[in-house]
């Protein structure tokens, strides 16, 4: 399951940059930037729901950080889109963006698990409770899904 959602956030990634090469698909993205906001939101708080409450998984608290800016992403995105509320993609860049950052940190403990961090030994934030696809951990997703929600916010701000 885990290496599903992997796959997805990846290709989801790769097909965002392919589409924004040409000038149809920058317009397409542009038109569908808050329901594919949404829908990435709602995959990663559904995701970590499962990775947490199915699979049992203890969230260490670099993940809780990175769920108080996922979270309410994936309510109100999908409220906005269904109402088509463009407004909200302010308050979506400024929560992805700080939860970019999160992730950001979350991954270079992981990457460089010596030096010291406040994580509880209980579950440790250096912890790489998955790789899947073989190298891609849960604040990588993470910070894929933010990055997506940030540029298909900015780029929906475009005039």
């Amino acid at each position: 399951m885990t290496t599903a959602f992997a796959a997805i956030v990846l290709v989801g990634a790769i097909c965002g940059l392919a589409t924004t090469m040409t000038v149809a698909g920058r317009s397409w993205l542009k038109s569908n930037a808050l329901s594919l906001s949404a829908a990435i939101a709602l995959g990663a708080l559904l995701g970590s729901l499962h990775l947490s409450e199915v699979e049992s998984f203890v969230p260490c608290e670099m993940c809780w950080f990175q769920r108080i800016a996922m979270y309410p992403l994936g309510v109100i995105l999908p409220i906005a889109a269904f109402r088509r509320d463009r407004w909200i993609l302010e308050y979506a860049i400024i929560l992805s963006a700080i939860g970019m950052a999160i992730s950001t940190y979350h991954i270079q403990l992981q990457w460089f698990p010596s030096q010291g961090s406040s994580c509880d030994l209980g579950a440790p934030c250096t912890q790489k409770w998955i790789e899947a696809l073989g190298f891609v951990t849960i604040p990588q997703m993470a910070w894929l899904c933010f990055a997506g929600i940030l540029g298909l916010g900015l780029l929906a701000r475009e005039r």
